[in-house]
């Protein structure tokens, strides 16, 4: 069964930094974009950054750009996303989905991804 396994979560204080990873599990998606989503009690899963196939190209949304970074290393099939300078209203469950469409730009809504992981915590304290 194909899917795609995050790690890295946890607790932090405000002001503090994580590095999530998201590994696929039974293929390969180095030619595939990739997106991290996060989802809080009570609110919609938004799209919080996404990367085109070789990471040359990216997007943010406006509530994490300038603190937050997606990278991918291909040679490994692991990308990350280095948060830093997190603020309560980051608490979330953070995912990580593959569009199963190779050699793209960037992928931004979340039914045209095919992969899903099964999330992981973050949790920021004031």
């Amino acid at each position: 069964q194909v899917h795609l396994v995050e790690s890295g979560g946890g607790s932090v204080q405000a002001g503090g930094s994580l590095r999530l990873s998201c590994a696929p599990s039974g293929r390969t998606f180095s030619l595939n974009p990739i997106g991290w989503f996060r989802q809080a009690p009570g609110k919609e899963r938004e799209l919080v950054a996404t990367i085109n196939w070789n990471g040359g190209t990216t997007y943010y949304s406006d509530s994490v750009k300038g603190r937050f970074i997606i990278s991918r290393h291909n040679a490994d099939d692991t990308v990350y996303l280095q948060m830093n300078s997190l603020k309560p209203e980051d608490t979330a469950v953070y995912f990580c989905a593959a569009d199963s469409r190779t050699n793209l730009g960037l992928t931004y809504d979340a039914p045209e991804y095919n992969y899903w992981g099964q999330g992981t915590q973050v949790t920021v304290s004031s």
